[in-house]
């Protein structure tokens, strides 16, 4: 009978960071690794000697969140190329001018918003009745302003 077993690969390392038996609780430090795209791979060893495993891919940020704005992941340019980045870590002092990146309004936003200003005139302009006072006044008359008395 083999001895039951978990042991973690970091990346593609040949020697495991840790080697524990079950349960476990693992504690990883991430300040020690390079930002980026990292694996882990977590092999786990039975009492009968079977062996399970499974990998988790995950991405370190221990720097400052970086956002850009003005260009994304596969975009096709030409010409000059104008584009805004920001960078901003948490335990930095508050600035308002740096806490957050200034985006343009979305296109659907502002298809939303007209759809919205046709819809409000046509529903002013269909459904609104004028004050007693100016009904029968020249400039309104009751239907259609083709009318007439």
């Amino acid at each position: 009978m083999t001895e039951h077993r978990i042991r973690i690969y970091l990346d593609n390392d040949s020697e495991p960071i840790a080697d524990y038996e079950p349960p476990v609780t693992v504690n990883l430090d991430t300040f020690g690794l390079p930002d980026g795209q990292h694996n882990l791979r977590i092999e786990a060893r039975s009492h009968s000697g079977r062996t399970g495993t499974r990998e988790v891919p995950f991405q370190v940020r221990n720097g400052p969140g970086i956002t850009l704005t003005g260009i994304h992941a596969d975009a096709i340019v030409h010409g000059k190329l104008n584009f805004m980045v920001n960078a901003f870590e948490a335990e930095e002092p508050f600035e308002p001018r740096r806490a957050e990146s200034p985006s343009p309004i979305p296109v659907w936003l502002w298809v939303l918003f007209l759809a919205i200003m046709a819809w409000s005139a046509w529903y002013v302009a269909v459904l609104w009745t004028p004050p007693p006072a100016f009904a029968h006044t020249p400039t309104y008359v009751q239907g259609t302003m083709w009318q007439h008395h």
